[in-house]
């Protein structure tokens, strides 16, 4: 592992443990030649995914951006962090266990957008409202009047 300081390659593990979600490893280096430290994460990855754009365009799958996406949204939002890290790793893992390796965007859109429908109604707007490339209030208002309960007429 490459010193994130010196760029040293001769870095030294210090400690292993696992992370608190049990789906990782956290590991303390230590870099001996600019007295370093940092810590780096290891996580399983069942299979290389790709992810085909609408336009045809094939983009090697980045859990960063989607992480990025995913805290984007929960921004502000009374969500704990250890919950956005389990969503985010759920998310990864029902995208790997997919069976396939290409994976249309749409549909990981799909999965993102369920899953913060479950966890906040806010983000799951702000979020659709840019995977769904709102251009006017109206969009918003369509899209949040089908997240409303119907009304149930009095007996």
């Amino acid at each position: 592992m490459r010193c994130p300081f010196c760029g040293s390659i001769d870095t030294q593990v210090k400690d292993s443990r696992p992370a608190e979600d049990h789906a990782t490893i956290r590991r303390r280096r230590y870099c001996p030649a600019c007295n370093a430290r940092f810590t780096t994460y290891e996580r399983v990855q069942l299979r290389d995914l790709v992810v085909i754009k609408a336009n045809g365009q094939r983009q090697e799958f980045d859990r960063d951006k989607l992480e990025r996406s995913v805290r984007v949204a929960l921004r502000k939002r009374s969500v704990e962090p250890d919950r956005i890290d389990q969503m985010i790793s759920g998310i990864v893992r029902r995208l790997e266990s997919m069976g396939e390796t290409d994976i249309k965007s749409h549909i990981v859109g799909e999965i993102v957008m369920e899953t913060l429908a479950r966890v906040d109604t806010v983000a799951y707007v702000r979020f659709a409202s840019v995977y769904r490339n709102f251009q006017e209030a109206e969009d918003f208002d369509k899209f949040v009047s089908e997240l409303r309960p119907k009304e149930q007429p009095d007996e």
